[in-house]
This record gives structure tokens, sequence and C-alpha cells, in this order.
């Protein structure tokens, strides 16, 4: 299977090797994009200057569903093959993912108040990603609460698997219901409605938050994947 195809070492290998092309591209894009994002783009002529929260708003939040796809998509192939590496994986985004949702709706907050005159309404996008926020914390607590872990990796990936469902509600929300948020302002049928001063440093920033997020998760799994790695070739030497 393909899975099994993957080899571990090959894969802490590979993640060594792109470290330090991801630290270069996070500080390249993130310096770009901020420069560009706050200083060179105009204000909008509606919104003014709180539109710049767009650019770190809007990346946040195509991270966190983003995410949450990569710890779904893990956590099926975990149920199905039982490959630790998958586990590994999902584990690792589930922080990440947490984070981004939490910077997302606390930028959303600070963007509504001077467009809509409130911190929060229960509107259909923002409530579904609350919900994608609560299935974060849940994915975490699970892992940690259960005390038999393959029970707690059982249960946190039918977890990630079932919550999957709230993506496709956060996306077509704007669409499905009346709601205050805007619709899609990037995927969209006949492009990016987004004027290209603003559109590039924003595209920049997106970027710049996926070379981030590649770069922490690539980390975190590091960390999970050398001792098992080290701990599997003590175990060998000590049976020869």
């Amino acid at each position: 299977m393909l899975t099994r195809a993957i080899s571990p070492r090959a894969v802490l290998a590979l993640l060594r090797r792109a470290d330090p092309w991801l630290q270069v591209a996070t500080l390249a894009l993130f310096g770009f994009g901020l420069v560009d994002a706050l200083l060179l783009s105009p204000p909008d002529y509606q919104q003014g200057e709180s539109v710049r929260i767009m650019y770190v708003h809007v990346p946040a939040a195509y991270l966190a569903s983003q995410v949450y796809l990569l710890l779904a998509a893990a956590s099926a192939l975990y149920l199905v093959w039982r490959n630790p590496l998958a586990d590994m994986a999902a584990e690792a985004a589930a922080p990440l993912g947490a984070a981004f949702t939490a910077l997302a709706l606390v930028t959303g907050s600070l963007w509504g108040r001077p467009t809509w005159g409130a911190w929060w309404v229960w509107d259909a996008r923002l409530t579904s990603v609350l919900v994608l926020f609560f299935l974060y914390l849940g994915y975490i607590a699970l892992r940690q609460a259960v005390e038999t872990p393959d029970k707690a990796r059982r249960l946190a990936a039918w977890l990630a698997v079932i919550g999957a469902i709230d993506l496709p509600v956060i996306r077509f929300s704007v669409e499905w219901w009346n709601t205050l948020h805007q619709p899609a302002s990037l995927l969209r049928p006949g492009g990016p409605s987004i004027d290209p001063s603003m559109l590039r440093p924003l595209l920049v920033m997106m970027a710049a938050y996926q070379a981030f997020f590649l770069l922490v998760w690539a980390r975190q799994l590091r960390a999970r994947l050398a001792p098992r790695l080290r701990h599997e070739a003590a175990a060998r030497k000590e049976a020869a």
C-alpha cells in the first residue's frame, strides 16, 4: 500500500532539508507582504484604513479551513491503514489550525466593528467558523483526555473526519443563507473581484501564511518522528 511504502526515515530527511528553504520563504514573503499590505496598498474607498485587517484576517481564515482539511485527510488515512505517520501529521496540524482559526475570529471581530457596527453577530459564516474552532479544541482535548493512547487516537480521528462536514458549510454559507458576511471575492466564477493593487499584497500574505504553516508543521512533525525512529533503532540494536 502507498502509506506503507512511505519511509518515515525518508520523510524525516525531507523535512530537515526543507527547513532552511521554508525559513527563507517565510521571512521573505512576510517581509514583502507586510510592507506592501500596510504601506504601499491603497485604503479602501468605503472602509478606509480598516481594510488592512483583511491582509491578516483572510489568510488566517483560509488556513483555518485548509489545515482542517489536512487534519481530516490524515485522520482518515490513520483510520483506514493505521499509519502512525498520518496520525503524527494530524496531531501536529491540530494546534496550528486552532491558532489560525482563533486569529481569523479575532481579526474578523476587529474588522466587523467598524464595518458592521458590531464585534460579533450570529452570522452563518462566523458561526460555522466558531464551530470549526471548537472542533479543533475537541480533537486536541480528546487526545489528552482519553487514557488509552490507541483509543484516544481513534476517537480524535473520527471526530476530525466527521467534523469535515463543517468545511462546505463554511465555504458556501454566504450563498446558502442571507448573511452580513460578504460573498467570496477570490474563489468565484469570473475571477477575483478585488482590485489588483489590493489583490497582490493579499496573495503574498496568503503565501506567507502557507510557508509559515509548513515550516512550523514540519518542525512539529519532526519532533514526533525523530524520537520514534531513535526508539525503533535502539530496539533493533538490542534485539540483534
